[in-house]
């Protein structure tokens, strides 16, 4: 045991002597010093994921503000960040690379402790730090990410951290509790949306009764998402958009945003696994780093063009089109925000896909709005529909997206539209394929852990 472990493992002992022991019953100790741990693993989350908002949120406006003042260095400044991104994740975390959440699905499957070196590789601290560096830098590039991915695999590191730490003998709940437990920690602070990061739990990332950790990721998730208010307030992602009950053609038009933004989103999902699979193809060092550069170089084009909209998470798009829409979003707007997110996706940097997958459905909303010449006052529940729909469509979760965007814009009486268009729009995806992203890039994450384990103990 190192110095600093032991350290912790005394002060874990004064606290349960000191404080827990002489005032409680056994049965309620140990489920204390069970959630102790966790608790603390929440703050530290909570923290963190309110920093890497604060510097994400930076890294976007300084790509904005360097495309507006000289939108010609969008040929150089992006091919570099892709490239410099790309390699931070080569060289030092190869399972740094996208958005996060197929790892910790992943680290999940292989939690057992037999398997902790293929857990370690895609969920250690180093993997933590990577991912930040990252996205960070592709993100000063002009690149289509959201953070959203990055901080649950972020916040699953951390809690695998924590329950590594936790001396023999404590009470200790399981490797998989503690990694289902630092995801749902990690959406609720990001996008300060606890229902949101329970039921992405129980729909998303794992098949265990609920029983089994309902305490552990309630008290997690509210520690969490508490940690983060007191930094940046009780905030809503996405303010109070004003929406109107939906009545006649609305009501069919939900229906027809729903069935054709959840296409799209399969689509997407679709395309990413696609580009993947090509780039496989491409085994040499200077191979990749062509396919690297030449994404990067594609979106700088696509950058200069389409100005500053065409690059970040989309959340300034989603914001003028629910508080000033004015029926003005240009129709090339979606596929070049589409192009640009498989672009940033697939470049090997990382980055996750949840932020502008949200504002991609917003602006298909908006642009089947204009088509249908839908009135003013009815667009931003349309919009909110899409929103869900879109994200659904690619990440197969109708229940975490919906709940998620009712948590974002605090607009109850949307509810039962936004659940529908959920339910549509995982119905008509399942056409598309019948399995999610990240069920797909799960399987590859598993293989790789494995392959990487192996050769370790070869070389052991």
């Amino acid at each position: 045991m190192s110095e600093s472990d032991s350290r912790y493992a005394r002060v874990l002992a004064w606290l349960d002597q000191h404080v827990i022991h002489p005032f409680y019953t056994d049965r309620v100790r140990r489920l204390i010093l069970q959630s102790f741990p966790f608790w603390f693993a929440s703050v530290l989350v909570g923290g963190v994921a309110v920093g890497y908002e604060k510097v994400f949120g930076w890294a976007e406006q300084m790509s904005f503000a360097w495309l507006r003042h000289e939108p010609l260095l969008a040929f150089g400044l992006t091919p570099l960040a892709f490239g410099a991104s790309w390699l931070l994740v080569r060289q030092w975390a190869p399972a740094a690379r996208g958005s996060g959440i197929p790892q910790v699905m992943a680290g999940i499957e292989l939690s057992n402790p037999s398997q902790h070196r293929r857990t370690a590789y895609l969920l250690s601290l180093r993997v933590a730090v990577v991912k930040v560096l990252s996205s960070v830098v592709l993100l000063l590039g002009g690149g289509v990410i959201g953070r959203e991915g990055p901080t649950i695999q972020i916040s699953a590191a951390i809690f695998r951290a924590i329950n590594r730490l936790q001396p023999a003998g404590w009470p200790q709940l399981s490797r998989q509790i503690a990694l289902v437990t630092g995801g749902a920690a990690g959406l609720a602070a990001a996008f300060n949306t606890p229902l949101g990061g329970i039921v992405f739990v129980v729909e998303e990332l794992t098949q265990m009764h609920m029983a089994r950790f309902r305490m552990a990721v309630f008290t997690a998730v509210i520690i969490a998402g508490l940690t983060a208010q007191t930094f940046l307030g009780p905030y809503l992602y996405l303010g109070f958009p004003k929406i109107v009950p939906a009545v006649g053609r609305v009501q069919v038009l939900v229906v027809v945003v729903a069935v054709v933004c959840g296409l799209a989103g399969a689509v997407f999902a679709k395309t990413l696994l696609w580009l993947g699979r090509y780039r496989q193809r491409f085994g040499t060092l200077a191979a990749q780093a062509g396919w690297v550069l030449g994404c990067g170089l594609l979106l700088g084009c696509l950058a200069y063009l389409v100005g500053s909209e065409g690059v970040g998470t989309g959340k300034p798009i989603i914001n003028r089109l629910l508080f000033q829409n004015n029926g003005e979003t240009p129709w090339y707007l979606f596929p070049v925000r589409f192009a640009g997110m498989a672009l940033s996706y697939s470049s090997g940097g990382a980055g996750g896909v949840f932020a502008t997958s949200l504002s991609a459905g917003a602006i298909l909303g908006d642009g089947i709005c204009q088509v249908f010449d839908v009135a003013v006052a009815d667009r931003n529940l349309l919009i909110l529909v899409s929103m869900v729909s879109f994200l659904t469509g690619v990440v197969r979760s109708p229940f975490t997206a919906a709940i998620l965007v009712l948590e974002m814009t605090d607009r109850h009486s949307a509810i039962f539209q936004l659940l529908i268009s959920g339910l549509l729009a995982q119905a008509v995806a399942a056409l598309v394929d019948p399995h999610s992203l990240y069920e797909h890039l799960k399987a590859g994450f598993v293989r790789e852990a494995g392959e990487v384990d192996r050769r370790e103990a070869v070389r052991g």
